[in-house]
Parts: structure tokens; sequence; C-alpha cells
């Protein structure tokens, strides 16, 4: 009789076992919230930062390039023809707000238990608006670089020509070269310039989306 009462007594602490593991496992928060999950986060920071300033970068370098070039035959223009930089260098701000949003909704650990409140949900959404960002910001760098390049050379020899047009004694239109002096060729440079740099503000509007979604372990 007093094996089966404890036998009884055994049977009966087993669910009260289990429900103890299950606490256990609730509290530690493994599965939601594991303790990589910042790590994420703290990527799509990094990655922010870093693809956004490479595509300012190289656009800031390449549209250089072919300013220093059209500056060597029309001296004049050289001032006229630095919006290129001014938007490549905006796109490593982009990053720049990006990572600092991300960074604010970082949750720390608990210091008493260690518990991670940082959810793989939030880290997962917050990797992708860092991808989003700096991969947009780098593909519009790279376009403003290119088209940059390209424009102020073409603008450049469009003015050397009209000027050598003039002294040559043309003072007709002689096909458009004289009256234009380059503005037909610098205003369709520069929307080509503010619609590739449209493309990192899409990669940030979506990145200020994306940083929204969050999910806590500690308010769940």
């Amino acid at each position: 009789r007093q094996r089966d009462g404890e036998q009884g007594t055994a049977e009966t602490k087993k669910p009260t076992k289990i429900d103890e593991s299950k606490m256990a496992y609730g509290e530690n928060i493994s599965y939601p919230c594991p303790q990589w999950a910042p790590i994420l986060g703290f990527g799509g920071c990094a990655f922010a930062v870093i693809f956004a300033n490479m595509g300012g970068a190289f656009g800031t370098a390449k549209a250089a390039e072919g300013i220093m070039a059209m500056g060597i035959r029309s001296p004049e223009l050289l001032i006229k023809n630095i919006i290129p930089i001014v938007m490549a260098g905006v796109l490593g701000i982009y990053g720049l707000i990006v990572a600092v949003i991300l960074n604010g909704k970082m949750l720390k650990p608990e210091v008493v238990t260690g518990a991670t409140a940082y959810s793989q949900y939030t880290g997962f959404a917050h990797l992708a608006a860092g991808l989003c960002c700096g991969l947009a910001s780098l593909a519009s760098g790279l376009a403003i670089g290119i088209a940059a390049d390209a424009g102020t050379r073409a603008v450049g020899a469009q003015s050397a020509m009209a000027a050598s047009w003039k002294k040559m004694g043309f003072t007709g239109d002689s096909g458009g070269q004289v009256k234009s002096s380059g503005d037909a060729l610098f205003v369709g440079t520069v929307l080509i310039q503010v619609f590739a740099g449209n493309l990192g503000l899409y990669g940030l509007i979506t990145a200020l989306i994306l940083s929204q979604m969050d999910y806590s372990c500690a308010e769940n």
C-alpha cells in the first residue's frame, strides 16, 4: 500500500515537473527572442551605413572625374556643375539616419536573468531596413556618378565648341551651339541626377517603414 501511495504521489508530481519546465522555457524566451537576435539589428545598422557611404563615395569620386575634366576646357562651369557632388554626399546621410533610428530601438538584455527581450522578428525587420537603405543608396550612387561623369564632360565639350564657333566668326545659331552654350545638356544632366538620387530616397522611406516593425518579449 505504501508503494502504491508513493507511486500515486509520483504520478501526481509528474505533471508539476512538466509545467515547471515549460515555465522555465517561457522565462528564458529562447525561441522568439534568442540570444543571437541582436546580431541582426546591429547588422542592419552596419549595412545601412556601409553601403550608403560606398554609394556616396563612388558617386562623389566618379562625378569629380568628369567635373575636373570639364574644368580644363570650361573652368567657368565648375561651380555650376557641382550639383552631383552634393547629391552623392546626401546618400551617406540616409544611411546615418537609418542607423541612428535602428540603434535607438535596440533592447539590452536583462541584468539579473540575462534574458534577451529583443526578438528575432524585430531583428529581421531591422536587417531588412538596413539592407533596403544601404543597397538602394549604393545603386543611387552608382547611377549618379556615371551619369554625372558623362553629363559634365558633355556640357564642357558643348560649351568649348560654342566658344570655338564664336572665335571663328560664326555669330548665328550654328545648329544651336552658340546660343545654348551647354544649357540644354546641363538641364538634362540635372534631371537625370535627380531621378537617380530618388532611388536612395525610396530605400530610405522603405527602411523607415520597416523600422517600425517591433515585437518585444518583455511586453508580451
